[in-house]
Parts: structure tokens; C-alpha cells; sequence
């Protein structure tokens, strides 16, 4: 029997992304049968015990996928040193333990999913599957021709071209663009929308790969329906 890898393990245990699941190998925190393993590779058998933070954690049979309008001033993360505001916070009545699925900047509202399947999070920000994000960028002054075509075309953000986007204005206001991504750098629009001498007022995603939800206000959330899941292309069964 060839097990299971440890990373995919936590993972479908509901405790990180296949990633994050990784950094707590790597911290030293998981144990196997009460010994502590730090091998990537380490496979998981059939009757193994398997503790992460000295909890025995075990796989989630109900896979759970919520789409979240978040507001501004709130992390997109699990829990936060600092004592913010997470997106976990607007979520009740949810007894598995889920987390993001990507990231949005503290100041950018909008849309993100959260998650307990781990599959399902490395498949969406896998750069190899480019699921389409789209945003309203609000700017401190008008987007002309030849900003928009630059942004395009793919601009620097420093040290990084841009991959092709898609732009087009938004509302008919010139301070105003709808923005369709298909990477995910780390404040990416900001970086994008400087990088052609502007700077961002406001920033919202307004969709994921073939979501999109206007109704959602900030803080509230529903669960995705399989339609929506397998729109994007992942195998939900």
C-alpha cells in the first residue's frame, strides 16, 4: 500500500493548505506514531496516528467550499498575531475547520473563497490552472488610452512583467477599470496600476474563474454549488 503523503494528509484533515501543511512539517510540529517527522515525503499508512500541535487530527469527510464578500480592514488568513479581524470571523455555524483559499490585501474587498479541502485550494492557486480573477480598481485620477493598453500588455511591478490582462472601464468612469488576472503576485493590482503612474483609491475583487456574486454584501457569505465548483474545472466528484 503506498500512503499517503504527510502535506496531503494534513491537508485533507482540514488543518492548512497543502502548502501551509508544509511549513508545519518543517516547524516541527506534526508527529507520526509519536515521533516527529520533517521529511516532505514521509507517507501516512493505514492506522497511523498523526499529530499536528500535539492534537491528533484525522481526515474531514464533509468537504465544505463558502464564497465571502470580505470587507475592508480584514485579514484573509486563519488567525492573526496582531489581534485583526479575519475572514473565519464572519463565518458561523460551520463546525469544520476551514481557510482561505488565496489571499486578499488588508485593504481590498470583495470576493474569496474558504475552504476545507485541500485538493481543491492548491488546484485554485496553482499557477499552471490561471483561474481568472477580475477586480474594480478605483483610482485618484483617469485611466487614459495609453495606461489601459499598458496594463494590457503587461507592465513591470518591479523586477516582474505582468502577464497579459484584460481591461476594459468600468461604469463610464475614467477613474474606474474592470481588471481580469490570470496570476497572482502579491498585491498585484497596486503594483499594476502604479506601475502606469497611478495609484489605487479602492480596490474590490468582483470575481473568481466563473463566480460572481453582486447580492453578497460585505460580511456575508454562502456556500458554493457544485455547478459553480466544477465550472472552474475541479473534479468535485
Amino acid at each position: 500500500m503506498d500512503g499517503i503523503r504527510l502535506q496531503k494528509y494534513i491537508a485533507m484533515c482540514g488543518i492548512a493548505s497543502r502548502r501551509k501543511a508544509e511549513e508545519l512539517i518543517d516547524n516541527g510540529v506534526v508527529w507520526v506514531n509519536g515521533t516527529k517527522v520533517s521529511v516532505q515525503g514521509y507517507k501516512v499508512m493505514p492506522g497511523d496516528s498523526v499529530t499536528v500541535n500535539g492534537k491528533v487530527i484525522v481526515p474531514e469527510r464533509n468537504k465544505v467550499y463558502i464564497l465571502l464578500n470580505k470587507p475592508r480592514g480584514v485579514v484573509s488568513t486563519a488567525s492573526d498575531e496582531a489581534g485583526r479581524k479575519t475572514v473565519l470571523d464572519y463565518i458561523d455555524g460551520i463546525k469544520e475547520r476551514l481557510y482561505p483559499v488565496g489571499r486578499l490585501d488588508y485593504s481590498t474587498t470583495g470576493l474569496i473563497i474558504l475552504s476545507n479541502d485541500g485538493d481543491f485550494t492548491k488546484f485554485m492557486t496553482h499557477p499552471s490552472h490561471q483561474v481568472a480573477k477580475t477586480y474594480i480598481a478605483v483610482a485618484f485620477s483617469e485611466f487614459d488610452d495609453s495606461s489601459i493598453e499598458k496594463l494590457r500588455a503587461g507592465v513591470d511591478i518591479g523586477g516582474y512583467t505582468t502577464a497579459p490582462a484584460k481591461v476594459e472601464p468600468h461604469n463610464q468612469n475614467k477613474n474606474s477599470i474592470k481588471i481580469t488576472i490570470f496570476e497572482g503576485k502579491n498585491r498585484q493590482i497596486r503594483r499594476m496600476v502604479e506601475a502606469v503612474g497611478l495609484r489605487v483609491k479602492s480596490l474590490k475583487r468582483s470575481g473568481i474563474g466563473n463566480i460572481r456574486d453582486s447580492r453578497l454584501k460585505p460580511g456575508e457569505w454562502r456556500h458554493l454549488t457544485v455547478k459553480e465548483i466544477r465550472g472552474m474545472g475541479y473534479d468535485i466528484g
